[in-house]
């Protein structure tokens, strides 16, 4: 059974970023940001991040305009907010998925966004979340370097918002999905902020 990271760069020095992806052998790093930049992060900037992966041997695949959370697609969004369940149905992100799943045949695979707490970014909430049904594991790398897996995160999820115990486990998880989805949505795009590599 293959096995699917995550990570967030958070505020990492370049080296223990590095560090941490090489802990876990990871062969391939597919960015789910929806630009790939940091303003106050420049080492996890496209160019820059791509170049020292390179010099490491990862691969570096951009995803977000598949699978990324603030998507230029209009049709994602509802009263000016975007809807996780409309993104899930696009064909982008429907290819989003089948790469990650291409790329999970050949190399070991990390999905990275920006945020340290994986219960706080879309790629658990949303990438995660559709391929928890797969015949993988799913893993996410903490900033202290520990690994929490799909199941203990949902569980947390599930927590946080208190789910009553007498449903199902699968129907306590979607809830939990959900409303964790509706705070962290974003807003529609503006056409200033629209910005393609």
């Amino acid at each position: 059974m293959k096995t699917l990271y995550t990570i967030g760069h958070s505020n990492h020095a370049i080296e223990t970023f590095l560090d941490l992806l090489k802990t876990y052998g990871i062969e391939a790093l597919c960015d789910v940001r929806s630009k790939p930049y940091s303003g106050k992060h420049p080492q996890f900037c496209y160019e820059q991040l791509k170049t020292i992966l390179q010099k490491h041997n990862i691969a570096y695949v951009f995803l977000g305009q598949e699978l990324g959370a603030k998507p230029d697609d209009l049709s994602c969004y509802r009263d000016g907010k975007l809807q996780y369940a409309c993104l899930a149905e696009t064909e982008a992100f429907k290819a989003g998925i089948n790469q990650i799943k291409t790329d999970l045949a050949s190399y070991r695979v990390a999905l990275m966004c920006a945020e340290k707490e994986p219960l706080d970014c879309h790629r658990t909430i949303l990438i995660c979340r559709h391929l928890r049904d797969e015949d993988l594991i799913i893993k996410h790398i903490l900033a202290d370097g520990y690994l929490e897996d799909q199941h203990h995160a949902e569980q947390r999820l599930i927590d946080k918002f208190q789910i009553v115990q007498d449903l199902p486990f699968k129907e306590r998880v979607q809830r939990a999905y959900d409303l964790q989805s509706q705070k962290l949505v974003s807003h529609t795009p503006s056409k200033t902020t629209m910005v393609l590599i």
